[in-house]
């Protein structure tokens, strides 16, 4: 079947609907729910009872890139800062270190047990080196893993933060496989570029763009996440243009914003979260049409040996390396070994080989593919058994909250107070997003001229207008005086 005009919104809502329904019980039978999704895609592509004709790489690529936008977005945007702090050097250190020792160790071992060259052997290797954030951020969230030592935001801030660095080796490696007279200087200097750039440009359209949201005023509060769509997509495309990084950007934007007072954050949040399902879903089901299972098969061989390496080999060798210069227990980084999950991001860099047109594009493109069905279907299915194997579970009921997960659920407080706005208190004539409130309490209510407001962000705070203050706890109220009554 070939996708048109006339078909493609009623096939592509019919496996989008399926997907949402077959990823409901998945987790029942113990099936990451993004195996489901490429397994649909791949059941409706040629080789699948659908026999729905695609092939176009370019328009793979694109649909990816778009999708890894949303979803590393939605995953900087839940990034709590104050719980990734104490880890950002270990999370720099895999971010970075990690993948590089990871691509040069497979690279090294499929160049020696296959006919690949030296720099297609590497291209590889880069391709794979990156754990996936689409499929970490869904694993670990679905399955509401509590994980001790800050385990948890060390593996969140390590799958959003090293796709960066796996795209550039990418890139490097396939310009070398090109043209393999070129300097490997060039290729240091493109990489220092893309990540000096790209985290520079992230952090000052994070500044630029808490500006925007909180000083511009829209009349419907559903564009608000709209608006935060077009100022990620804008902080891409001119990292991109300056020749940076566009996904660190984007991360390192969203990481910022997400621990910024925001107006309607509550609503951005609950939107993003949202969209990156939409994406992961649209994502994997993509490149499950674009991938021929009969050309994986005579492959399995191969991607078996490779992916076990990489499992059992690379990927702990390149963790115990990394962070040999940290306190670390062994359990822990035997865990953070474990949950190097492949998923849909090496598929779509495994795209740039097809379009460059090299000569083992379709093997490399084939190898990982199975590499990253295999990655989520062994250790995406085993993070719990391993958590608790290991000692590195905690109970659910002392499961730590975060600020993201106390800001979208409405949580019982344990404090209230009523407070008179004073002509002269420095709250009077401001937004409530601007007098850095207390996280731990809100402004459920305000009294102005015996009428009854629902406050937002966005509210502007008057003279003797009555607020029904309510927190967490009464140190949140004693905090009160300082943003309102001072």
């Amino acid at each position: 079947m070939n996708l048109s005009i006339e078909n493609i919104l009623l096939i592509g809502s019919l496996l989008l609907f399926i997907s949402i329904i077959v990823g409901k019980t998945s987790y029942k039978f113990g099936v990451p729910t993004l195996l489901l999704f490429l397994a649909i895609g791949m059941l409706a592509g040629t080789d699948g009872i659908g026999g729905i004709n695609f092939d176009n790489n370019k328009i793979a690529q694109f649909i990816g890139i778009v999708s890894l936008n949303f979803i590393l977005f939605s995953g900087g945007l839940d990034t709590d800062w104050s719980s990734v702090k104490p880890i950002l050097k270990e999370g720099l250190v895999l971010s970075t270190l990690g993948v590089l020792l990871t691509a040069l160790t497979l690279g090294t071992f499929v160049w020696l047990i296959t006919d690949f060259t030296i720099y297609e052997s590497l291209l590889l290797g880069s391709i794979v080196s990156s754990t996936d954030a689409a499929a970490v951020f869904s694993i670990l969230r679905s399955k509401s893993l509590a994980l001790k030592s800050n385990l948890r935001p060390t593996l969140e801030m390590e799958s959003g933060s090293n796709d960066p660095m796996a795209y550039v080796l990418t890139i490097a490696f396939l310009s070398l496989v090109i043209n393999q007279d070129q300097s490997i200087v060039s290729i240091i200097l493109l990489f220092l570029q893309q990540m000096i750039v790209g985290g520079i440009t992230g952090f000052l359209f994070g500044k630029l763009s808490k500006i925007i949201i909180n000083k511009i005023k829209l009349d419907f509060e559903g564009l608000y996440p709209v608006l935060v769509i077009a100022l990620m997509f804008v902080t891409f495309s001119v990292t991109d243009f300056l020749g940076g990084n566009g996904f660190l950007a984007i991360y390192i934007c969203a990481v910022y914003l997400g621990n910024q007072d925001l107006i309607h954050k509550k609503t951005i949040l609950r939107m993003y979260d949202g969209l990156a399902w939409l994406m992961q879903i649209v994502l994997f089901l993509t490149l499950g049409l674009l991938v021929f299972p009969t050309q994986v098969i005579p492959l399995i061989g191969i991607g078996m040996l490779i992916s076990v390496f990489l499992i059992l080999v690379a990927r702990p060798m390149s963790i115990f390396i990394s962070l040999a210069f940290f306190k670390m227990k062994v359990r822990r980084r035997l865990y953070i070994s474990w949950v190097g999950l492949r998923g849909a991001v090496p598929i779509v860099f495994a795209t740039y080989p097809l379009i460059a047109g090299i000569d083992k594009a379709n093997m490399i493109f084939n190898i990982v593919f199975f590499i990253s069905v295999t990655s989520i279907l062994i250790q995406g299915t085993t993070l719990s058994v391993f958590a608790k194997w290991l000692h590195v579970a905690l109970p659910q009921k002392v499961k730590p909250i975060s600020e993201t997960d106390r800001f979208l659920t409405n949580m019982a407080k344990t404090a209230m107070k009523e407070l008179v706005i004073l002509p002269d208190s420095n709250a009077v004539n401001k937004k409530i997003v601007d007098i850095s409130f207390p996280k731990e309490a809100i402004i459920a209510m305000i009294k102005r001229d015996n009428k009854y407001l629902t406050p937002n962000g966005s509210t502007i705070i008057k003279p003797n207008d009555v607020l029904l203050i309510l927190s967490d706890n009464q140190k949140g109220i004693d905090k009160i005086n300082d943003c309102l009554c001072d």
